[in-house]
């Protein structure tokens, strides 16, 4: 026997269905963007993320250089072609403010000039590699110099040897969709660093 319902309870359960299902609907809207992107291929996420040049990270870096090393936390903002990077540390480097754009790199304000570059890499120990590590950072290398990549077995890079350095990426994390380097560790001539990356914000 078929059971008629009156109208006035038939009604809040139609409207509650309606909601789940507008509910499901934009939750699936809200989500796909993300799914798709994080499907795609390494080569299919490397244009994106070579040109991505609006994007905060912050992190720690420990660095050995021959029998010396020094700690400190990592400020990186990236805006177009403009870098800024806050090294701020109890060991070796105390706080440095430091800003790369087409000027030139520039060291606590001072204007840019080889002798305060010089002095950058005595107090360091190594010469920085600020225009490529924007690039290594992301996963990913920089598009104006010869590389050589191994990835992972998600189809992110393992690997990566370009200007002398290499880079091995340890560990990724879970952003946005996407999946964008935790750890990573750079070698080049006796200079090791090693860094651990907190939060991104800002890649697309």
């Amino acid at each position: 026997m078929q059971r008629r319902f009156p109208s006035s309870v038939a009604r809040p359960g139609l409207r509650v269905a309606s909601c789940l299902a507008a509910m499901g609907l934009l939750a699936s809207c809200a989500t796909a963007p993300f799914a798709t992107r994080g499907a795609l291929t390494w080569a299919q996420r490397l244009p994106a993320l070579q040109q991505n040049g609006d994007w905060d990270m912050q992190g720690r870096a420990a660095v050995a250089v021959g029998k010396r090393g020094w700690q400190a936390s990592v400020d990186w903002r990236q805006k177009g072609g403009n870098t800024t990077l806050r090294l701020a540390g109890p060991l070796g480097v105390g706080a440095s403010l430091l800003r790369l754009n087409s000027d030139g790199l520039s060291v606590n304000g001072a204007p840019p000039r080889s002798d305060v570059v010089d002095q950058l890499q005595q107090r360091i120990g190594f010469d920085l590699p600020l225009a490529n590590l924007r690039y290594w950072l992301l996963g990913v290398p920089d598009p104006g110099t010869a590389y050589g990549i191994t990835l992972n077995g998600r189809d992110r890079a393992r690997q990566l040897t370009q200007a002398g350095w290499t880079i091995d990426f340890l560990r990724y994390m879970h952003f946005r969709g996407d999946w964008l380097p935790a750890a990573l560790v750079l070698t080049h001539e006796g200079v090791r660093v090693r860094m651990a990356i907190d939060s991104w914000d800002g890649v697309r």
